[in-house]
């Protein structure tokens, strides 16, 4: 029987091209957009969902369940990206990102549950970013909510296993996506402090992400996953360099390991 999947934020960058590898690979694909009828050419259905709204999760949820009988998998894709000085991002644009980031996933992760919990069977894969293991300049609130979804998930894991539902992290480098169009960015203010550094660092992120690898490589991995009986705790998909960053900050000095991110953007 095909497996059911439903993916959060499907209608462009890694959370289409996991849909569309997964469709024609046999699965039966639900994505969403906040506005689906903006994309009638996606060759798999989307539901309207905002993840930031409760409402519209759970009428997406239940649109699954009704349509397709059962939901097999969930994969937390939709985010947004955000970068700044923190002293300069307001208030409201950090509580949204977090919004986006992580107490939409979460919730998408309730709505889910009940239903798999019922079958006693399930997946959910969060991505999340290889930028939430480290605290990047000019990223920070970025990193902190990819980051914060990482720890959530090691903690539902221990408590969904009695349930046998599976959870995992997958963490991406820099991929060619549409992101930075996205993104939230704090003006670089001519009369700020950061001026030169925050500008510096955007030309760098925002040139990464340009030359970024493929998102099928993401949705190989997403495909190997759910063909996997017991996933690992975390993933990690990008260039070799962005992956060992993470164990360079395993076993490097705390001071070391800054000054090499310092050097890196040239702070």
């Amino acid at each position: 029987m095909s497996k059911v999947v439903l993916i959060t934020g499907g209608s462009s960058g890694i959370g289409k091209s996991v849909g569309d590898y997964l469709s024609s690979n046999g699965y039966t694909v639900f994505g969403t957009s906040r506005n689906p009828d903006n994309y009638k050419d996606s060759n798999f259905p989307l539901l309207a969902l905002d993840v930031s709204k409760i409402d519209t999760i759970k009428l997406a949820v239940e649109s699954v369940i009704e349509r397709a009988g059962r939901l097999d998998v969930l994969i937390n894709n939709a985010g947004a990206g955000i970068t700044g000085p923190i002293e300069e991002i307001p208030e409201e644009e950090i509580k949204r990102n977090f919004e986006t980031n992580l107490f939409g996933p979460i919730n998408v992760i309730k709505a889910v549950l009940p239903q798999m919990r019922l079958q006693n069977a399930g997946l959910i894969i969060n991505i999340t970013s290889i930028a939430g293991y480290m605290g990047l300049p000019y990223r920070g609130i970025y990193s902190a909510s990819k980051g914060a979804l990482e720890l959530i998930t090691e903690t539902f894991r221990m408590e969904l296993n009695d349930f046998n539902i599976k959870m995992t992290n997958v963490a991406p480098g820099d991929f060619a996506t549409n992101i930075v169009a996205g993104r939230y960015h704090a003006p670089v203010a001519n009369d700020s402090p950061y001026k030169k550094h925050y500008s510096n660092t955007l030309k760098l992120m925002n040139s990464h992400v340009d030359s970024g690898k493929d998102p099928a490589l993401m949705a190989k991995m997403i495909f190997k996953i759910i063909n996997t009986k017991n996933p690992r705790v975390h993933y990690k998909v990008g260039e070799f360099m962005q992956k060992f960053s993470i164990v360079l900050k395993r076993i490097l000095p705390d001071t070391w390991y800054e000054r090499l991110l310092m050097k890196h953007y040239k702070l």
